[in-house]
């Protein structure tokens, strides 16, 4: 982490820039914060590659492939621009940590505990990728982070969906070299075996400080190492015995000879190289000097995120005001629920179905808006924001001692199932199945951004899912009731072509402990869930 530069912006997308995270070939990245004081991972991108179409796409895609994957090995994608700015950016979530190659340069390999921890967490995060049909092409020491509790797989910058082919070239090298696999370095189309090999290499690098194509303190120009990724084998001398087999067969010249992701954590856990080589213990594993190295930038990142006080001198007190004895004083109001009529705003007792039909050949899908993307910040000011048409003024409950926050109990993570809408006529509405949504809520104030929901509805006829995707900002906390507006909404599956509605406005009610209401107030999709219960 480095100081900003002169003629860094001091802000980008409506986010404070703190400092510089690392540089590379497409921008830049900094440590940004939210409103809020949530820190952020912000990658820039240089104004040269902006103003190119085809990156501008490329770009596109990257959100798209982020936000497809998600798991507990993966950060999430916060906020990115509007399509069409000057400057390209993305943030995402930020994790206090360094990465695999900048801890091996500066400490040497990995103790043994910690190296087989390390392959079966990876291993399961592989594991989540490919589940989610997409293939990274950059598994590298550098994508990795070494995290407190867990390693985190990142940058999708080359990723690509498996069955997405429009974007291979002949003879193209995507990848770092030394960790690609020869299918790779030959230009052919890398499917998800080439990330297996790709991991191999890494856990190399992790047990020796190497990649699996050089030898110690080993030099090759480009062509050099290319030519060993596609003919020679791996050097494996240093790899724990137990776990050289595993990586051999990862490393594999032929894809199909390898095992999948799923396979090679099965062989870790089951039959594996020794205790602690599955997910789940990495907390345990962690050599004392990575988890100090963790906590200083923990406090490093406390102090970038705490503002600076500013003395203000004292005001002398007023005198206290006397009511005029003929003028009794009047007693505060309290706070009203927000309604207006007519214009698309809503009232008391209306109930919005948000649906569409597919029509004709440019036909738009229903319209399904109960999919949350972002459980965080996308605070006031992010480029990305997309203006709402129905922004009632936020009414919180009265508070003395600060802003109205959404109360303990509602944070966690909700589900429910609604019937869908099987019976509709194909046209006017259509015909869709089971209706499951997901809400995970955070602390947050009134004003913030608290959560994400995250609904799957699929199309009886085609398959197709024809859910959104929507951030809630908290609006309003009434006794058990909270009001939420959607500040942005997309479609859940990436490649669909359809607009989700924006500015849905939601009123939820605990009715239990463990329940959450929808009510008819505000807006609600035909054969969605009724009610939402706490998981876990």
């Amino acid at each position: 982490m480095g100081s900003l530069r002169p003629g860094d912006p001091s802000e980008v997308g409506g986010y404070r820039l703190l400092a510089r995270l690392g540089e590379g070939g497409m921008g830049e990245v900094f440590l940004a914060r939210t409103a809020s004081g949530r820190p952020l991972a912000l990658k820039t991108v240089h104004r040269d590659l902006s103003a190119d179409a085809g990156f501008a796409e490329r770009f596109d895609r990257e959100i798209r492939t982020s936000d497809r994957v998600r798991g507990a090995w993966m950060v999430s994608v916060v906020d990115f621009s509007p399509p069409g700015a000057v400057l390209q950016w993305l943030a995402t979530e930020y994790v206090a940590a360094p990465s695999l190659a900048d801890w091996v340069h500066r400490h040497g390999p990995l103790p043994l505990p910690a190296l087989l921890c390390l392959a079966g967490e990876l291993t399961a995060a592989l594991v989540t990728v490919q589940a989610a049909g997409v293939v990274h092409r950059d598994i590298k020491p550098a994508n990795v982070l070494l995290g407190r509790d867990r390693p985190f797989l990142i940058d999708f910058g080359i990723a690509r969906v498996v069955r997405d082919a429009r974007y291979t070239q002949t003879g193209a090298v995507i990848g770092t070299p030394g960790y690609l696999a020869p299918e790779q370095a030959t230009g052919a189309v890398a499917s998800a075996p080439a990330d297996v090999f790709s991991l191999a290499a890494v856990l190399v690098h992790a047990a020796t400080g190497r990649g699996p194509f050089l030898a110690a303190g080993e030099e090759l120009t480009l062509p050099a190492l290319l030519y060993r990724i596609v003919h020679e084998e791996p050097r494996l001398d240093g790899v724990p015995g137990d776990l050289a087999p595993l990586l051999r067969d990862c490393l594999a010249k032929d894809p199909a000879a390898r095992p999948t992701a799923a396979e090679l954590l099965q062989r870790l856990t089951a039959d594996g190289p020794g205790p602690g080589a599955g997910p789940g213990e990495w907390g345990t594993a962690v050599p004392p000097a990575l988890e100090a190295d963790v906590a200083r930038r923990e406090a490093e990142l406390a102090r970038l995120l705490t503002p600076p006080v500013v003395a203000v001198p004292p005001v002398p007190a007023a005198p206290p005001a006397v009511p005029s004895p003929s003028t009794p004083a009047t007693p505060s109001t309290p706070a009203t629920p927000p309604t207006a009529s007519g214009g698309g705003r809503f009232s008391g007792r209306s109930r919005l179905l948000a649906a569409g039909c597919a029509v004709a050949v440019a036909a738009v899908l229903a319209f399904f808006p109960l999919r949350l993307l972002m459980d965080g910040d996308r605070d006031h000011g992010g480029g990305g924001k997309p203006t709402s048409t129905l922004t009632p003024t936020p009414v919180a409950s009265a508070s003395v001692s600060g802003p109205a926050v959404l109360p303990a109990a509602w944070v966690g993570t909700w589900t429910g199932t609604g019937p869908g809408t099987p019976d509709a006529d194909g046209v006017t509405r259509a015909r869709a199945g089971a209706f499951s949504v997901t809400v995970t809520f955070n602390a947050g104030a009134v004003g913030e951004i608290v959560g994400r929901q995250v609904s799957d509805v699929k199309e009886l006829v085609t398959g197709r899912n024809l859910g959104c995707t929507e951030a809630l900002e908290l609006r309003q906390i009434r006794q058990a009731s909270a009001v939420f507006a959607a500040v942005t909404s997309h479609p859940t599956d990436g490649s669909a072509t359809f607009e989700c509605p924006r500015g849905n406005l939601y009123v939820l009610t605990m009715t239990q402990s463990d329940r959450l209401t929808l009510e008819a107030e505000g807006a609600q999709s035909a054969g969605a869930p009724e009610a939402l219960t706490r998981r876990g």
